[in-house]
């Protein structure tokens, strides 16, 4: 058996920075006069467990094996979602710990999707709260993402590995050097985003609160009307343009600091971004155009816009029930959702790159049948890419369909409609935040599905945020065998 203590080592860690990020909550308790102990304890408990770990798994040495860095990445995202629903928990709006657990994790995994039916009278704690998490989560999601993920071979994600086939022992120093430098270009992209939010008639509160749901592409918003509260297009156009900004893969703001000027028109993945965002906008505006006789030219532009960017990147802010809009959009934003953003970025969903070296593949098929003698190889982002490496794209996309499937079935055993069942397990498994139809769709929340669906949506969350095989590996005997 390993040693497993550098993994809750660095649980604890993570722990303690959990606990000092809720410290934030009370002090806007204080400030909006709503002080109580909510944060206070949850804190407390938080960074005491977080330093037990720290001090009783200390090593001079502390390096992760390939299997301890599986553990790691699955145990710290379900640690933090379970300390992170601890306010939930002793707040007044005296939540379940099954419910605090669902808002914690769709908090943490960037996801959005929320069991608060009434956000404009809740706590500004809790509504902050909900915030710092999917600002955490992205970060993490970014730092996994880079640093973790492409030494696990996980899904075609090897491609984005930066360092030797021995990298696996340095992931904890890389990490720190690597997150240093994301954390930095992180913030500085949230404060732009809060202050362009607060020029366009926000208030401070609900600037820095959005300011780190958009750049999470998380969605949790202040107001159960999400950005449509505040009916102004200046902040829907800030949003639009800063959750472009988040769907960024980060592996570009760090070549371009390293001095790569031309990262942000070279790479393949924002071309890709580029092309889905233009083409699904411009169908989506002719079919309102045809279909809402009402709009005019520049409001159906922008409200085709948003919609857009909000569902492919996974943030799931809304400004109005897009499901009053007919089927098609319904199908069409579905499509959206499996899609997602870029690898390296706060998006989620299946990943840009994997549809584009799998269209290389099919593209080589057709001219194999042609030209069965020629050797034509897989070329992505000037990398060759074998027969094997595409592969195991192929099989990360079928189990991910094979997972939707399941998930929907079980949310309808649990009785909820075809709609709502399907939907359900699409925004969960590609962590975008509202469904379709009338009871967890733009207008809806989750409030009211049964225990059982709630907490298969944390498992489809927590498997879609992790890339899947992260998770599903720890599930067979031979894993823990030496």
């Amino acid at each position: 058996m390993n040693n497993y203590k550098t993994v809750f080592f660095s649980i604890g860690i993570l722990l303690v920075i959990l606990g000092l990020f809720m410290i934030v909550p009370f002090f806007i308790q204080v400030i909006y006069d709503q002080k109580n102990g909510t944060f206070l304890s949850s804190a407390s408990i938080t960074i005491f467990i977080g330093i037990l770990l720290t001090l009783t798994n200390l090593e001079e040495n502390r390096k992760l094996s390939l299997q301890q860095a599986f553990i790691l990445t699955t145990l710290a995202w379900v640690s933090i979602a379970i300390f992170g629903s601890l306010p939930f928990i002793l707040s007044e709006l005296k939540l379940s710990f099954i419910d605090s657990f669902f808002e914690s994790m769709s908090g943490i995994t960037t996801t959005g999707s929320t069991i608060i039916i009434d956000l404009d009278n809740a706590p500004k704690g809790i509504l902050i709260w909900r915030a710092i998490l999917q600002w955490l989560g992205g970060i993490g999601v970014i730092v996994m993402a880079i640093t973790v993920l492409p030494l696990l071979n996980i899904g075609g994600m090897q491609l984005f590995k930066t360092e030797g086939p021995d990298a696996t022992e340095k992931i904890l120093p890389k990490a720190r050097e690597v997150t240093i430098t994301i954390s930095i270009i992180y913030l500085s992209l949230t404060a732009a985003c809060g202050l362009a939010y607060w020029f366009f008639d926000m208030n401070v509160f609900d600037s820095v609160a959005h300011a780190m749901t958009t750049i999470a592409t998380g969605g949790f918003s202040t107001y159960s009307n999400s950005i449509g509260h505040f009916q102004n297009p200046s902040i829907e156009i800030v949003a639009i343009i800063f959750i472009i900004l988040g769907s960024i893969p980060f592996f570009s703001y760090l070549k371009f600091v390293k001095g790569n000027k031309k990262i942000f028109f070279n790479d393949v993945q924002i071309k890709g971004l580029i092309y889905i965002l233009i083409f699904s906008i411009i169908l989506m505006f002719f079919y309102l155009l045809f279909t809402n006789k009402e709009l005019y030219f520049l409001e159906n532009l922008r409200i085709s816009t948003f919609n857009i960017v909000s569902i492919l990147s996974g943030t799931g802010y809304v400004t109005e029930d897009f499901s009053l809009w007919g089927k098609f959009p319904l199908v069409f934003f579905l499509l959206l959702m499996f899609i997602g953003g870029c690898a390296g970025s706060t998006t989620c969903g299946i990943k840009i790159f994997r549809f584009q070296i799998i269209g290389y593949f099919i593209m080589n098929q057709i001219k194999r049948i042609a030209y069965p003698h020629a050797i034509l190889p897989i070329k992505y982002d000037n990398e060759t890419i074998t027969d094997s490496f595409v592969y195991s794209i192929i099989a990360f996309v079928f189990l991910y369909f094979f997972i939707f499937f399941i998930l929907a079935a079980l949310l309808s055993l649990d009785g909820l409609d075809f709609m709502s069942a399907l939907s359900g397990s699409a925004t969960a498994i590609s962590n975008v935040g509202p469904g379709l139809g009338s009871v967890i769709g733009p207008d809806g929340n989750f409030s009211s599905l049964p225990n059982f669906s709630k907490l298969s949506l944390c498992l489809g969350m927590l498997l879609g945020r992790l890339e899947l095989f992260a998770v599903l590996v720890l599930f067979f005997p031979s894993f823990w065998k030496n």
